[in-house]
């Protein structure tokens, strides 16, 4: 495996995530079974783990115009539909894989193909991975959503204004606080917030700071059920709130700050933009390449 720190801010931290190149085990014909790729993140000591395999398929259904590769997310709690931060360190690699400084490839995950462009970073050891988060859909939390939620999180009732339920793959709640440093206050009890999201049918929460007029967001997300207590990086909940507060305030883009909880600090860029169907969200992260471990399950 390759542990590769996925949204950097200005070259440190980022949120490690393990990477597994499947391509030799696919064509010898010895492929790890589910439940031993559920045990890679523990194994890596990380949240998340993806799992490349050469896709032959073309993006377009005519022809192969761009390197593609198919990717599966896992954590400890089993396979993910889709994970950001988890595409921006699968680009990352694959560019790495094939040497080039700057790429475009897509993934195909889950049926859906993603798109990607990985360019040279500031740094010579970073890289910047550009990609388009996929169509996102907002509502407004119902006031039983919002009795079981909120508790759980440890936060009072007069953060439910501004509040949203946002669907990238999954629904998520978005909630604010009142400050960047209010963000201290969550004290989830996870088996709470899991029993919780299980009932609702939710991925997780996600909590966020004001920045709707500076562009500068603070947050952290908390998905106890998928097995990840906090979230050093959500790249898909920062593109849903990049949709809500454009939809809300008009705000065009914004730089998520994630991570500081857990010593980790991460980064998110994400830009609104007009397009069809609808508003879309371009995510931007830099990433670096760190160890390869060799593991055995």
């Amino acid at each position: 495996m390759t542990i590769v720190h996925a949204c950097l801010r200005e070259g440190r931290g980022g949120s490690p995530t393990a990477v597994v190149d499947e391509g030799l085990s696919v064509r010898a014909g010895s492929l790890l079974t589910d439940d031993e790729r559920r045990h890679v993140p523990a194994l890596a000591g990380t949240s998340h783990a993806v799992f490349l395999s050469d896709d032959p398929a073309p993006a377009d259904g005519r022809a192969n115009v761009r390197p593609m590769a198919a990717a599966r997310f896992f954590t400890t709690k089993g396979e993910l539909p889709a994970c950001g931060h988890g595409t921006v360190a699968a680009l990352a690699f694959l560019a790495a894989r094939a040497g080039r400084e700057e790429l475009r490839v897509d993934v195909r995950a889950s049926g859906r193909v993603v798109s990607g462009r990985v360019v040279r970073g500031a740094s010579t050891s970073s890289v910047d991975v550009t990609f388009g988060a996929g169509p996102i859909s907002l509502r407004e939390p119902t006031p039983h959503e919002l009795a079981l939620l909120l508790p759980a999180l440890g936060l009072p009732a007069t953060t439910a204004s501004g509040a949203c339920i946002a669907t990238l793959g999954r629904p998520r709640l978005l909630v604010p606080v009142t400050t960047r440093s209010a963000l201290t206050a969550p004290a989830p009890d996870p088996d709470r917030l899991a029993a919780v999201c299980a009932r609702l049918d939710l991925l997780g929460c996600f909590v966020h700071s004001p920045g709707w007029d500076t562009g500068r967001v603070a947050a952290r997300m908390f998905a106890p059920l998928i097995g990840v207590p906090e979230d050093i990086a959500n790249v898909n909940s920062s593109a849903c709130l990049a949709a809500h507060l454009l939809a809300r305030h008009g705000t065009p883009r914004i730089d998520v700050d994630m991570g500081d909880a857990s010593g980790c600090p991460a980064t998110v860029t994400a830009v609104v933009r007009s397009g069809s169907p609808g508003t879309l969200v371009d995510i931007t992260g830099a990433a670096r390449i760190g160890q390869v471990r060799r593991f055995s399950v």
